[in-house]
């Protein structure tokens, strides 16, 4: 897998999302003392606030900005979009109220919602190739794998030696060095595309995604992996703190199976592509994880797991997440021209945005009120009706 960082730009360009990632990483646990520092025992709901303004500014603004920046040299655009986001973390230690927060993670969020779906759409012109382009996607998922698991642990070693304002000049410097390595790195321009009226070129990547059956299939197999990981990311912790009575470290280790999981899926993918068609991989990988989810679910209704078969079980659970949501990009490579694939780009964004900002409130209010096991178990359901739809509406003639 790591022979395509012999490709240079290919090289640079992943180096940037390491350094984002890493200066990300350190963002969010600077955020959350930030918000306790100001909101005290209200903290939970500013960083629920905070999380819910960044899914409105993806869902909402990237297809917006897309269609504004889209006659900008592809560079220029992600560069931009980096010193955007520098410059908020810049101003983060200098808050003095909630509000201010609020402000900047919605610019924040914003400049986010450009960059990404720029940096993918890049990638298929920097590795033509499909086989190393698979490859480039599992190195993207275990950069993401990997950021969980590091940046809390760079995090806490940096708060020994230092105050967690520093934290945010690390994500200062993280974005700034993405924005070199961007810079150095030689990126294809666009071939030249028809003049449209700004709100064609804004909704254009949406229509284009909801006409194609294949992507229509991918979004509903979004959903389902976006049920299941919601409750994952919401509930684990107070599945370990309350209902195995475990401390921090519990949790850390729960999270880091469903991490190990996700990365293991990540290895394994490249070589199972080449021979598998796409559809089959995720189709199966999605009803493998409903089963799991479901099984899990039940079996909290009756007694609490033993705690070695839940990490195993989340484990599980991470890289079936990981063999869905993986070949995505494949699909939205083969389902586009070179002069529309920043536009399906941005849509993949924006939807599966919207799954997210559906089932995070959903797994965290079910939870609370109806138990951590109706909430698996209903959310488990959704993502096997979402699988069904998928199945219906992805046609086998499109299995890749």
């Amino acid at each position: 897998m790591l022979h395509i960082l012999k490709n240079r730009d290919y090289a640079k360009l992943f180096g940037a999302q390491i350094v984002a990632l890493l200066g990300s990483g350190l963002l969010t646990v600077a955020l959350g003392l930030l918000a306790f520092d100001l909101a005290g025992a209200r903290a939970g709901i500013v960083l629920g606030t905070a999380y819910t303004i960044k899914m409105v500014a993806y869902v909402g603004l990237s297809p917006i900005v897309q269609a504004a920046v889209q006659k900008w040299p592809r560079k220029r655009v992600l560069i931009t979009a980096d010193l955007i986001r520098a410059g908020v973390a810049m101003c983060l230690p200098f808050v003095t109220e909630i509000w201010q927060i609020y402000t900047l993670i919605f610019i924040l969020q914003a400049a986010s919602a450009t960059f990404t779906p720029a940096y993918q759409a890049v990638l298929p012109d920097i590795l033509p190739n499909e086989s190393d382009y698979t490859r480039a996607l599992s190195l993207s998922r275990l950069a993401y794998d990997l950021e969980n698991l590091l940046s809390p642990a760079m995090a806490g070693i940096l708060l020994v030696l230092v105050s967690y304002h520093t934290l945010f000049w690390g994500t200062v410097f993280g974005f700034l060095g993405s924005a070199v390595l961007v810079y150095l790195a030689m990126i294809p321009p666009l071939t030249a595309t028809p003049e449209r009226p700004f709100w064609d070129r804004a909704t254009r990547g949406i229509r284009l995604y909801l006409a194609t059956p294949r992507l229509r299939g991918l979004l509903a197999l979004t959903f389902a992996a976006a049920a299941i990981g919601a409750f994952v990311l919401v509930n684990t912790v107070v599945l370990v703190r309350s209902s195995f009575g475990l401390n921090e470290t519990g949790l850390a280790l729960a999270m880091a199976a469903f991490g190990a999981g996700s990365m293991t899926a990540a290895f394994a993918l490249p070589p199972l592509l080449d021979r598998v068609a796409d559809r089959t991989v995720m189709l199966y990988a999605a009803g493998a994880m409903i089963v799991v989810g479901l099984g899990v679910g039940l079996w909290m209704m009756v007694a609490l797991p033993d705690w070695a078969l839940f990490l195993g079980s989340w484990a599980i659970i991470g890289g079936l997440y990981s063999a869905v949501l993986t070949p995505s990009g494949r699909l939205i490579r083969r389902s586009s021209d070179a002069a529309d694939r920043a536009a399906l780009f941005t849509a993949q964004f924006a939807l599966s945005h919207a799954c997210w900002l559906v089932t995070y409130p959903m797994a965290g209010y079910l939870g609370g009120i109806f138990g951590l096991s109706v909430a698996l178990v209903v959310l488990s359901l959704m993502a096997l009706v979402a699988g069904l739809i998928a199945l219906k509406i992805w046609p086998q003639a499109q299995s890749r």
